[in-house]
């Protein structure tokens, strides 16, 4: 007999992120997670009516998870609130509860929103140690003194260097034991923080006489990634537009580039991370921007109507999540053609092995390899006639 867990990731989708064979809604560290909030409850250590925040969920499994074992165990939760940086993933939760029957019970609020006030917070580890030390802060800063923060990980993805964050900002942080690859981290009773969190950082770039907002959870922080540093390079080349789209924008450094060198032409920096949106908007404004670019939360610009965009830029991802897949730049390139104008131009840059430049013939129109070095490619490729 299938129990509740099973049952309820056996429905979850990814959509509207990219769906295959081989990806999936949830993973064994959600099950780590909501199983071991349930032996913390059962034993005592979470306070009966404690607030419950879910930091991170992917596609909806934390959050409907404990829902679905409330529901089961007598214990029905209050709203759980819940943070996720990605648009996909918020969209993916509401998609996902309305098919499990599911219409209220959480709250989508921003991380500090999120985990005020909470006795337990369950959190999917991310990748970035920047990003987990934005959350520890706010744990610490926001949550109930006695709160518990389950960190769950793929123990392949996990370091050392999360131990040491989680201890600058808890009093205890105890390792768990692993099962099925996964594990999790426990930590309580917060330390004091400091008046200011540590994000968002902010760096001038003597390279770029630019000057780089970024929060933790935004890719490269306020570097220079070295995809968008080669793609700059043709900046010169790029035609003079009056919209242009910076897609993945990440801090907004192509997008505040290029408005700088084109003053007339509106931008748009729009990427799917609710981080990167924030840092390119202030990275738009410390350097004056801010009246010449629009910066967009949007998963692959889902919002933009068809045509209207001479130029898209674009340095499109090779992961989704942990899994090397390139269904995500696929997606972005379509999304380019969409948007474009007859005529009108997308400029990518991607690693050379991935071998976009079919797609990019296939889905937007004529191709040209504009510049080549040992790791990268930079293509333009001109949007086709309309049919």
């Amino acid at each position: 007999m299938q129990s509740t867990l099973d049952l309820l990731f056996s429905r979850l989708r990814r959509f509207p992120d990219v769906e295959a064979a081989n990806l999936q809604a949830w993973d064994a560290t959600d099950r780590l997670l909501l199983d071991t909030a349930a032996e913390l409850r059962a034993s005592g250590v979470i306070a009966p009516g404690a607030r419950v925040a879910v930091v991170g969920d992917r596609y909806g499994a934390l959050t409907l998870g404990l829902l679905a074992l409330g529901r089961e165990n007598g214990t029905q939760e209050d709203t759980v609130r819940v943070h996720q940086d990605l648009i996909t993933g918020e969209r993916a939760l509401r998609h996902n509860a309305a098919a499990v029957g599911v219409t209220d019970r959480f709250d989508q609020l921003p991380l500090g929103a999120a985990v005020e006030g909470a006795g337990l917070v369950l959190l999917q580890l991310p990748r970035s140690l920047a990003e987990l030390e934005e959350i520890a802060d706010a744990v610490a800063r926001h949550a109930a003194p006695g709160v518990v923060l389950l960190a769950g990980g793929r123990v392949k993805h996990m370091s050392l260097g999360m131990n040491a964050v989680l201890e600058r900002y808890f009093g205890e942080v105890q390792p768990q034991l692993a099962r099925q690859k996964s594990r999790i981290l426990l930590a309580r009773a917060p330390k004091a923080v400091g008046a200011t969190p540590p994000y968002p950082v902010t760096e001038r770039n003597a390279e770029l006489d630019l000057t780089v907002c970024a929060r933790g959870a935004v890719f490269a922080g306020t570097g220079l990634d070295i995809g968008t540093r080669f793609l700059l390079g043709f900046l010169p080349q790029m035609p003079g537009v009056r919209h242009a789209v910076d897609l993945g924008c990440g801090t907004g450094i192509l997008a505040a580039m290029y408005a700088r060198r084109h003053p007339d032409a509106r931008v748009t920096a729009t990427d799917r991370s609710a981080a990167a949106v924030e840092s390119a908007r202030e990275t738009a404004r410390a350097n004056g921007l801010h009246g010449q670019i629009d910066v967009l939360q949007d998963d692959a610009m889902s919002t933009l109507p068809d045509g209207g965009t001479g130029l898209v830029l674009l340095n499109p991802p090779f992961h989704l999540g942990a899994a090397v897949h390139a269904g995500a730049g696929i997606k972005l390139i379509e999304a380019a053609a969409r948007v474009l104008d007859p005529g009108g131009e997308l400029w990518t840059v991607f690693n050379s092995h991935l071998h976009y430049r079919p797609a990019l013939e296939r889905l937007v129109g004529p191709t040209r390899e504009v510049g080549r070095n040992t790791k990268f490619t930079v293509t333009a490729s001109v949007r086709a006639p309309r049919p």
